[in-house]
C-alpha cells in the first residue's frame, strides 16, 4: 500500500471513531438528567454507598449542595459530562482501530502478544475509572468539603469546582491503571526487566509522588497520599507482570 493508502485507511478510521462517538455522544446527552442525579452527584450524598459502608468509621452524615454561580455552567457541563462519558465509553474501540491499522505492519508472534494486551489495556482503564469513582473521589471530595479551617466558614462548592475534579480524577486514574500493561511493553521491547523495577523501587516511590502530585487537580497532602497509594500498588503489579 502507498503512503496515500496509508492515509486514507486512516482516514476512515478516524471517520468511524468520530461517528461511534457521535452516536454516544448524542445518547448521553439527553440522559444526562438521570445520569447526573444517580451516578455524577452520587459522591456528594449521604446515602452514597462507599459513605454507607465506612459510616462508623467516616463520622456522620455527609450531604453538600452543589451550587451554580454562573449563567451557562449548567448548559456546558451537560455538553462536556456527555462527551467525557463518550470518550470513556468509546475507548476500547478507539484502542481496536488504532490496533487495525497498526496490526498489518506486525509480524504473526507480534499480533499473538498484542492481543491479550488489548484486552488488559481495556480492562485496567475501566478498573481505574471505577476505582477514580468509587473510592478516590470519594475520600477526596468528602475530606476537603468538610474540611474548615475556620468554624465560621461554610463551604459552598460550586457546579465547575465539582465537575473539573470529578472528570479529570476518574479520566486520569483509567490512564494510570494503564502503567503495568505499559510496563510489560517496554519489557517485551527488552527495555527492562524485573530485577530492574525491583532496584529502582525506592526511586519509583519518588516518582510516582511527584506524579501523583502532578495528576492531582487539587494538590493537597491527602488527595496526594489517596492516589500515590493506588499507583505504588500498580507499580508492584507491574513487576509481577514483566520478564
Amino acid at each position: 500500500m502507498s503512503f496515500w493508502g496509508h492515509l486514507d485507511v486512516l482516514r476512515w478510521a478516524i471517520i468511524r471513531i468520530g461517528a461511534v462517538t457521535a452516536v454516544f455522544l448524542a445518547g448521553y446527552f439527553i440522559a444526562i438528567p438521570h445520569i447526573f442525579d444517580r451516578f455524577v452527584l452520587g459522591p456528594s450524598r449521604p446515602d452514597f454507598f462507599l459513605y454507607r459502608w465506612l459510616g462508623g468509621f467516616m463520622g456522620g452524615d455527609f450531604s453538600v449542595d452543589i451550587i451554580n454561580i454562573s449563567v451557562t455552567s449548567q448548559f456546558t457541563t451537560h455538553i462536556s459530562t456527555s462527551f467525557w462519558l463518550a470518550a470513556v465509553t468509546v475507548f476500547p474501540y478507539i484502542i481496536y482501530e488504532i490496533w487495525k491499522f497498526i496490526s498489518p505492519a506486525l509480524y504473526p508472534r507480534e499480533k499473538k502478544s498484542v492481543r491479550p494486551a488489548f484486552i488488559l489495556s481495556t480492562a485496567m482503564f475501566y478498573l481505574g475509572c471505577a476505582v477514580g469513582y468509587c473510592i478516590v473521589f470519594p475520600f477526596t471530595f468528602r475530606f476537603l468539603a468538610e474540611y474548615q479551617v475556620g468554624s465560621g466558614i461554610v463551604n459552598q462548592i460550586s457546579l465547575d469546582s465539582y465537575m473539573s475534579n470529578f472528570l479529570l480524577m476518574i479520566f486520569v486514574m483509567g490512564l494510570v491503571f494503564e502503567l503495568p500493561v505499559l510496563a510489560k511493553a517496554l519489557s517485551a521491547l527488552g527495555l527492562f526487566d524485573r530485577q530492574f523495577l525491583k532496584k529502582y523501587r525506592r526511586h519509583a516511590v519518588v516518582v510516582l509522588l511527584i506524579l501523583a502530585a502532578v495528576i492531582t487537580p487539587t494538590g493537597d497532602p491527602f488527595t496526594l497520599l489517596v492516589v500515590s497509594v493506588p499507583l505504588y500498588l500498580l507499580y508492584e503489579m507491574a513487576i509481577l507482570m514483566v520478564k
